[in-house]
């Protein structure tokens, strides 16, 4: 908006000379209503369409009853369809680490989610919705691992996932000396698979999600250390445009709305979310 006025400055300085102004608010008005046709095009095409994190259950899955996309941010984001009667969501299968990027430079995608962390680095990017719950990572080592405690990573090779804010976190203990090295993939399954098969020694990654697949998944060779303290406790978002701020009021009302009549904490709990993520 800055740049704007100050590039309507030096226009009307150069209309003036030809005889000419310039109005300001006819401008801003008119960029105001640049800021709601996201949402006047998502009600009359009647699709919200998602960048979602769908090959990473507990937030998407496939429902194999249905043929619908299930999970917790695919819940909250029917619902919050659903309040706002827009008739379908439309999720577009989108790799973790390419989310922010999708939303940014895909004219087709409204909105992106996947237990996205709301962090400030990201909220440079995008904007965040009010918190939805709150997500802390674990450490996962093989069953038969002797590591036990956090002090027993110092000689580990340690596995994030790309785009996550555990490869920053892993770097840091690199830094100082508690890790040894850091292997980065492009998601969780590679992740866990590299873990399981004794490529490297541990991994960083979500709570939510590894519990999932740890109790879905009981062929697994692998646990969670049961005496790590999370150092990343934070909340999760749906990220929208910068400029999509008619289209972020509205879903942040509707995110109210199901807080207060205890939508939100249903379909958390549904979706085997327990009080310790509750915003």
């Amino acid at each position: 908006m800055k740049k704007m006025v100050a590039l309507i400055v030096i226009l009307n300085f150069i209309c003036r000379i030809i005889g000419f102004t310039v109005n300001i608010n006819e401008v801003v008005r008119v960029d105001n209503l640049i800021e709601k046709d996201r949402l006047q095009t998502i009600k009359e095409k009647g699709t919200l369409t998602v960048a979602a994190a769908s090959s990473d259950p507990p937030f998407y899955f496939l429902d194999i009853n249905t043929q619908k996309v299930r999970g917790i941010d695919a819940d909250i984001i029917n619902e919050i369809s659903n309040r706002l009667k827009i008739n379908k969501v439309d999720f577009k299968s989108t790799v973790f680490s390419e989310l922010l990027q999708r939303l940014k430079t895909d004219e087709n995608i409204d909105i992106a989610s996947g237990g996205m962390y709301i962090t400030p680095e990201r909220e440079k990017e995008v904007s965040f919705t009010h918190p939805l719950y709150t997500e802390t990572e674990v450490i996962i080592v093989p069953k038969a691992s002797k590591i036990n405690f956090k002090d027993d990573l110092k000689n580990a090779v340690v596995g994030v996932e790309k785009g996550t804010i555990y490869v920053e976190l892993a770097q840091k203990w690199k830094t100082a000396g508690l890790i040894k090295d850091i292997e980065i993939f492009q998601s969780i399954s590679e992740l866990l698979d590299s873990i399981n098969n004794g490529k490297i020694d541990a991994g960083i990654a979500d709570s939510l999600i590894v519990n999932k697949t740890l109790k879905d998944h009981t062929n697994l060779f692998l646990r969670t250390l049961d005496d790590y303290s999370p150092e990343l406790i934070g909340n999760i978002g749906i990220a929208v445009r910068k400029n999509d701020n008619t289209l972020l009021n509205v879903i942040n009302e509707k995110i109210d709305e199901m807080k207060a009549d205890g939508t939100l904490y249903a379909i958390l709990k549904e979706n085997g979310i327990d009080k310790n993520n509750i915003v």
